[in-house]
């Protein structure tokens, strides 16, 4: 991609060998649960690379509807349009006529997990996610390469009237109409070049729909897991809570180590209506050859409540600000997140928050662990409309670097159209104290344990706003991170 900026990161050569002693130096030698390859025995799969024939070819295979096959074809027009945006860190290394955009298992969508294949089913098994179904949520989508390998909703939850299938049924079924209604408004294909991307080669994902008053008391979870070497996942994640609703939804994605360029271009567009609330909580542990450029927005109405959990773990280079815009008056939005950088890894995160209506808030509160040479940039855009009179807005963002040849950045943004408004920003950046792991020592802690202890504590504001088996796996990806092994 000719148009890709160099400034200021190292180089990744996709196409360094797997056995050369480079590679394993960017991506660690060691392996860990998510660190698992199976099998590429796809049923189909289309061509390297993007093309009006392809993107043809993709809306055959998924039976689109005659308005969502011009749609693909004018947002692949656009893609061509759009340059690569400048703001982040370079992509270089990500060649779009190398990646595959489209790769369907070798089975359909399943409802009983017993039905699933055999070597599918045990790579989920593996990440937990029946277990986790079984014990603490309310459904489950399991996402394969391009394709939901799996979908269940509890009955209970179903006879409620929530809505939770996966995109394509809602596509082409009885939701056909909101889909169409809703999809890529929040997100329109001409926000940058990869969401024009993603309206052309979208494949997947969640649509759900909870209605008036209802409140589901126990989480929902999609799991996406890209196994293809030097493919893209392109889901789309649609969830509209309506008056007075309650959600709380988990998204969970990781992929294996290739000694290719993978890509993630998803997008996810929430609607939360008057009064209602929402909680997105995602824990991404993409492997570090992944390049992660996904988009993330919600748009909260009168007397709504938006929540964010978010922790980013892996990949190579990260695009990912999730964007709240606080339409009705008396909305809020709470952004809790942590990024944990290594060696190999330039992770660009933050999150921006749209004050629109009156008496609106947005808290973020966020986390930064930087090591071994890793790069985490951190960017907050506060903009704070004419009409948002009496709007407050409090940003407090901590880095911590675990060496001296780390790097973490933070860029903040404000922009603020009205005399009524109370705006803050608190930033804070150091490093490991050799006085509190000379203390841990000498009561009898190993020095790389207490060192992990003291990281643990620091992403402990996070931890502790997910349920806990996942919190327990944030805590388990910080532990593989301070060993070196991912």
């Amino acid at each position: 991609m000719n148009e890709q900026q160099t400034r200021g990161a190292r180089h990744f050569d996709p196409a360094i060998d797997n056995d050369d002693e480079q590679l394993k130096d960017v991506l660690g030698t060691e392996t860990n649960m998510y660190d698992f390859k199976d099998d590429d025995d796809a049923a189909f799969r289309v061509a390297e690379g993007l093309t009006p024939d392809i993107v043809a070819e993709i809306s055959d295979e998924k039976h689109d509807p005659d308005w969502m096959r011009e749609f693909r074809q004018k947002c692949l027009k656009l893609y061509y349009q759009m340059n690569v945006p400048e703001w982040g860190p370079p992509i270089d290394g990500l060649n779009m006529d190398e990646i595959v955009t489209y790769v369907r298992p070798d089975t359909q969508m399943q409802a009983d997990w017993e039905d699933v294949p055999a070597d599918i089913k045990n790579a989920f098994e593996r990440l937990g996610i029946p277990q986790a179904e079984r014990e603490s949520l309310a459904g489950v989508g399991a996402q394969y390469d391009s394709e939901l390998v799996y979908h269940n909703l509890q009955d209970e939850v179903a006879a409620q009237g929530v809505v939770y299938t996966d995109f394509e049924s809602a596509l082409t079924g009885e939701f056909a109409d909101m889909v169409r209604e809703y999809f890529m408004k929040l997100v329109p294909p001409t926000d940058h070049k990869f969401a024009a991307l993603h309206g052309a080669v979208w494949s997947g994902g969640s649509f759900v729909y909870v209605p008036k008053g209802v409140k589901v008391e126990i989480p929902l979870q999609s799991y996406f897991r890209l196994n293809a070497k030097g493919a893209g996942q392109f889901e789309h994640t649609l969830i509209i809570v309506d008056e007075g609703a309650d959600l709380h939804f988990i998204e969970g994605c990781s992929a294996p180590k290739w000694n290719t360029a993978n890509l993630h271009a998803g997008c996810v567009e929430l609607y939360v209506k008057k009064n209602a609330r929402l909680r997105y909580s995602t824990i991404e542990n993409w492997s570090k050859n992944m390049y992660n450029l996904n988009t993330k927005r919600a748009i909260v109405e009168e007397g709504g409540r938006m929540e964010w959990v978010s922790g980013s773990f892996g990949s190579h280079v990260s695009y990912l600000y999730p964007t709240t815009i606080l339409k009705g008056d008396g909305a809020d939005v709470e952004y809790t997140g942590i990024t944990f950088s290594g060696k190999g890894q330039n992770l660009d995160t933050g999150a921006r928050m749209v004050h629109l209506g009156k008496n609106t808030s947005s808290i973020l509160n966020t986390k930064s662990i930087a090591k071994d040479g890793g790069v985490g940039t951190f960017r907050s855009a506060i903009e704070i409309r004419p009409t948002a009179k009496g709007a407050k807005s409090a940003v407090d963002c901590q880095s911590l670097m675990l060496d001296s040849h780390s790097r973490s950045d933070t860029i903040p943004a404000v922009d603020v159209r009205t005399g009524d408004a109370d705006v803050g920003h608190e930033a804070k950046i150091g490093r490991i104290s050799d006085e509190t792991v000379f203390y841990l020592m000498s009561r009898g802690i190993p020095e790389e344990e207490a060192r992990a202890m003291i990281v643990s504590g620091f992403a402990s504001p996070v931890s502790k706003e997910l349920p806990l088996e996942y919190a327990a796996e944030m805590n388990n990806l910080i532990q593989l991170e301070m060993e070196g092994n991912m």
